[in-house]
């Protein structure tokens, strides 16, 4: 998936009063960089994947033509899952893989498993080289976009919150002659983290947001993913917006986002803050995304406030700590503006009367 760092600047963003506001350059491509963890969703799941080569357990390979039982390897769960079934671990090699009720927190929902060695040629065979990462994320492009498409019945969001995912037997059960992958959907980080899912993906929203109170840090200068707010971070989420019962008919035109948003978004940063003042006094400032017609057409509908710091109008400042409370930007506690309608006076030239009202 790539992003477009071209993409228009709504006109409502130009105007003078959204001073106080990131750019919507900025914000879009900040909040892209934060949604392409889809980009890297295929490499952690592969890569997660290898927890299943474990070398106590390996096979001598059968001399049976065809595919072999999966499981014996890689483990029951991974062997008995399809359709349907959502998969968690917590180990970081996921040799503790297990299905669990789909509302229960998990990392993978199974869209299809898919039998490489029924196809024909040699490449997925008897005794045939385990496939590199390359080669699995082609696998998950070719067999498993298609295969959740039609899971969720063509309404998979590619600029949401999930992306598509790929596990595999592991060297060592490929090695024993398991050739069964199984697509499906993961929320991955930024990072290639596998976050945590909550319930069926088609029962949702798929809306690329965060709860609120959740900060987003910063990896080599670009937003990636949650932290504690305590930790250097690019910006803190202090608002969810459904603009579905605004807007219960065709996607709204980015400007009509924009107006409802702008109101929307102020108010829930005044709540979360504490006053209406206290965004411009902590020198931040508020920014959202805007839902484009894919997303819209599938039913995302939901939106993230957030406030950070813009820098040379090119990316985020370094903020430590809650805007609830104290904060430092870049290492520096933020300094108050003037009280708007003030006007700072000059210092007086020795001997000269003072200024009327000083």
């Amino acid at each position: 998936m790539s992003q477009d760092e071209t993409e228009p600047t709504s006109s409502s963003a130009q105007q003078p009063k959204r001073r106080r506001h990131l750019s919507a350059r900025v914000a879009r491509r900040a909040l892209a960089l934060v949604a392409s963890g889809g980009v890297l969703a295929a490499g952690a799941t592969i890569l997660l994947s290898g927890g299943f080569d474990r070398g106590e357990n390996l096979a001598t390979p059968s001399a049976k033509v065809g595919p072999q039982l999966t499981g014996a390897i890689a483990g029951e769960a991974f062997g008995s899952a399809g359709e349907g079934d959502c998969l968690a671990w917590s180990n970081p090699d996921a040799s503790d893989l297990e299905k669990v009720d789909c509302a229960q927190t998990h990392q993978f929902e199974v869209a299809r498993d898919i039998d490489l060695g029924a196809y024909p040629g040699v490449e997925f065979g008897p005794g045939s080289r385990f496939p590199g990462v390359l080669r699995f994320s082609e696998l998950r492009d070719d067999f498993c976009g298609p295969a959740v498409n039609t899971y969720l019945n063509g309404r998979f969001d590619p600029k949401g919150k999930f992306s598509v995912g790929l596990i595999n037997p592991g060297e060592a059960g490929w090695a024993a002659g398991e050739r069964t992958i199984r697509c499906g959907l993961q929320f991955s980080g930024v990072t290639g983290i596998s976050l945590p899912i909550e319930g069926l993906v088609a029962e949702q929203d798929q809306s690329k947001i965060w709860d609120v109170d959740t900060c987003i840090g910063l990896s080599q200068g670009v937003p990636s993913d949650p932290v504690d707010c305590a930790q250097p971070h690019a910006f803190e989420v202090v608002g969810v917006i459904d603009m579905a019962s605004e807007f219960p008919g065709a996607m709204p035109s980015v400007e009509d986002q924009d107006k409802l948003l702008e109101k929307a978004c102020t108010d829930a940063s005044a709540d979360y803050l504490g006053s209406p003042e206290a965004l411009r006094d902590k020198t931040l400032t508020l920014f959202w995304d805007n839902l484009d017609l894919d997303s819209w057409l599938v039913g995302s509908r939901k939106i993230n406030c957030s406030i950070g710091k813009e820098i040379d109008g090119n990316g985020f400042a370094t903020i430590v700590g809650s805007a609830k409370g104290d904060i430092l930007i870049d290492g520096q506690a933020p300094v108050p503006p003037p009280p708007i309608g003030s006007r700072a006076l000059p210092t007086p030239l020795p001997g000269a009367a003072p200024f009327p009202g000083a």
